[in-house]
């Protein structure tokens, strides 16, 4: 079964706001030393999210307005196979959250920046690789 015109027009516009996030964290990464590693992390948990949505919205399978990445995953079918562990899952969620205020939490490292890009891009592929070739931009 394909996805309705308008579901792929949609998860389209979820894949443009994905490569956007994508592209600010590859970018603010590409710094030197000072690069915002807290910004660049929120970035990378965006990317994520928009993807995960972008892939649920073409299946079509309604989910909720949360930032929750664990959350949305559970709403992929099982045989869709996206590589987040549950600990990236959490980081990610923590980055979009929690960590965008001020608090009593470690400062983010560009290691912790490094890997938390190198998940969403993971992500990013897998789930591109599930995508309608009509939903996918560029």
């Amino acid at each position: 079964m394909s996805a309705a015109p308008e579901n792929l027009r949609l998860a389209r516009m979820w894949v443009e706001r994905a490569e956007e996030d994508l592209l600010v964290a590859e970018l603010l990464l590409s710094s030197e030393e000072s690069c915002p590693s807290s910004t660049i992390c929120f970035h990378a948990q965006q990317c994520a999210e928009k993807y995960i949505k972008a892939l649920l919205v073409s299946l079509p399978i309604p989910f909720p307005k949360v930032h929750d990445i664990g959350e949305l995953l559970h709403l992929v079918p099982a045989s869709i196979k996206v590589p987040l562990t549950a600990e990236e899952q959490e980081q990610l969620t923590f980055y979009a959250t929690t960590a965008r205020y001020p608090g009593d939490y470690e400062p983010v490292s560009r290691e912790n920046a490094e890997e938390m890009l190198s998940a969403a891009r993971n992500l990013r592929d897998a789930i591109r690789a599930q995508l309608p070739q009509d939903a996918l931009f560029p």
